[in-house]
């Protein structure tokens, strides 16, 4: 039964995928630990690790244990030894050992808490990265579906939010786009050169390790290529202090951040143009707009996509700072931020691309609100065009530039004052000195005249670049269910 009376957090009770929430629980950061000292002990015990007398430290009875226990961790006794020991590493450490006897004397043998907890936030955070890159993949698919299908259909662009010549439909949506693609460049980046702390000792010069295996610095090399090998990475740190740099920190939620910013960018312009009335997010048959205002369909996703986005960019700061104050070889004064800034900037992260699928996978279009709106800029935009065409007919350039502009300012001011259309082109023809024809005036401020490549761009995107992501990731299964 749930506990009301406790707080509990809105990314895990609401908000954050089961994956994402299974990868930051107890059970997978603690089966990390494990992982990490079965890998240091079978290196250890690959190198020849021996007492003074030359007899082995690692048995293969212990090794065994350690590996048939590396799930079933007793939470309640560790936080029992935590309260005692005031150690979280040590608790576990020994709660390991009860649980995997033969290995008692050998579980974190040369090894600081750093080895566990350090490494164990680096395997994590790439896994987190690889979760990320999915969803991202998922909006990419979403999205091209919907460039294509609406790459040819005119609408008003826009500069300082005040209408610009046309646009697309579908090549606005390969500008968002275009964010998640450069944000998956960055984090197969960082996935790919993303080391592991290593095996470093007490404060990084690898000094109980060379103890162990009675100064021979080949084997402490050995050691640390082996354990880092057995945890699937490729690179490690070269060097460290007892932790590793933080500044790996702020450069893995750089790109979380970046991805937050991008996702942000897209629910912004989905909220305008829900206000505008030409694309609204999905909408539920059940769902409720608004408590008190029946009739309202707001954008309540692509709001929350803001609200949560705002949230993971503040805490990117946080990691820069927290990397500035680490004073020499270690500092604790990071451990208890980081325990809240890391996990929630992937879980709140994870959930915006969770939303950003949902919105973008249910896009309602409404090309007649769209036209609507084109009708009533466009023949402005035009008229730049119509001055031309006078002039080629043998017009008067000043002449034309007049007759158009005082016209212009005439159906301008009629909408300001409440004209329900604007009547610019019907003025201009009935201007005697207007010596255009409607036939020709009509092909002059057809829509389709003012996007330019738009449909080409799209069409070129979505096959250079876009395609061979998606061809590269096949398709998974349906999206998972949004909680709220």
């Amino acid at each position: 039964m749930t506990d009301h009376t406790r707080y509990t957090s809105p990314l895990s009770e609401r908000y954050a995928s089961r994956a994402m929430l299974e990868l930051w629980s107890p059970q997978r950061r603690h089966r990390t630990w494990r992982e990490l000292w079965l890998a240091l002990a079978e290196a250890e015990r690959e190198l020849g690790a021996t007492d003074e007398h030359g007899r082995p430290l690692i048995s293969d009875e212990g090794i065994a244990q350690m590996r048939a226990h590396l799930d079933d961790i007793d939470f309640d006794a560790a936080r029992d030894f935590e309260r005692r020991f005031r150690h979280d590493v040590m608790a576990h450490v020994e709660t390991f050992a009860q649980a995997a006897p033969a290995a008692r004397a050998f579980i974190h043998l040369g090894a600081t808490s750093d080895f566990v907890t350090d490494n164990a936030d680096l395997v994590l955070m790439r896994t987190g990265l690889g979760l990320l890159r999915a969803r991202i993949v998922d909006a990419l698919r979403s999205l091209a579906t919907f460039a294509r299908r609406w790459a040819a259909e005119p609408t008003l662009a826009y500069t300082h939010l005040q209408a610009a010549q046309l646009t697309t439909v579908g090549k606005r949506a390969t500008l968002w786009m275009q964010d998640l693609v450069l944000d998956l460049a960055e984090l197969d980046h960082r996935v790919s050169t993303l080391p592991l702390r290593g095996v470093k000792g007490t404060t990084g010069t690898q000094a109980s390790f060379l103890e162990l295996f009675r100064g021979d610095h080949a084997a402490v090399r050995s050691l640390e290529k082996n354990v880092v090998e057995r945890m699937g990475f490729t690179h490690v740190l070269p060097v460290t202090g007892q932790t590793y740099t933080r500044k790996l920190d702020a450069h893995v939620l750089g790109v979380v951040a970046g991805i937050a910013t991008s996702a942000a960018k897209f629910a912004s312009d989905v909220r305008l143009l829900q206000s505008f009335g030409e694309i609204e997010e999905p909408f539920e048959e059940e769902q409720i707009g608004s408590s008190a205002m029946a009739y309202k369909r707001n954008p309540m996703r692509s709001e929350r996509v803001n609200s949560l986005a705002r949230f993971v960019v503040s805490l990117e700061e946080n990691a820069n700072l927290t990397h500035g104050v680490q004073f020499f070889e270690r500092t604790l004064d990071d451990s208890a931020n980081r325990r809240l800034v890391i996990p929630e900037m992937f879980l709140a992260t994870d959930a915006i691309l969770l939303l950003v699928g949902n919105v973008s996978g249910g896009l309602e279009v409404h090309p007649a609100r769209i036209r609507q709106r084109i009708a009533q800029e466009l023949p402005f935009m035009a008229t730049e065009k119509l001055i031309v065409r006078m002039v080629a007919g043998g017009g008067d350039r000043q002449q034309a530039h007049a007759i158009i502009r005082r016209h212009s300012l005439e159906a301008g001011r009629a909408l300001k004052d409440g004209a329900a259309h604007n009547d610019l082109l019907e003025r201009l023809l009935a201007d005697p000195e207007f010596t255009l024809k409607p036939a020709e005036m009509r092909d002059l401020v057809a829509a389709e005249r003012f996007t330019g490549r738009a449909p080409e761009q799209v069409a070129e995107f979505l096959r250079e670049i876009v395609d061979p992501i998606l061809e590269a990731a096949p398709a998974r299964d349906a999206a998972e269910e949004l909680r709220v």
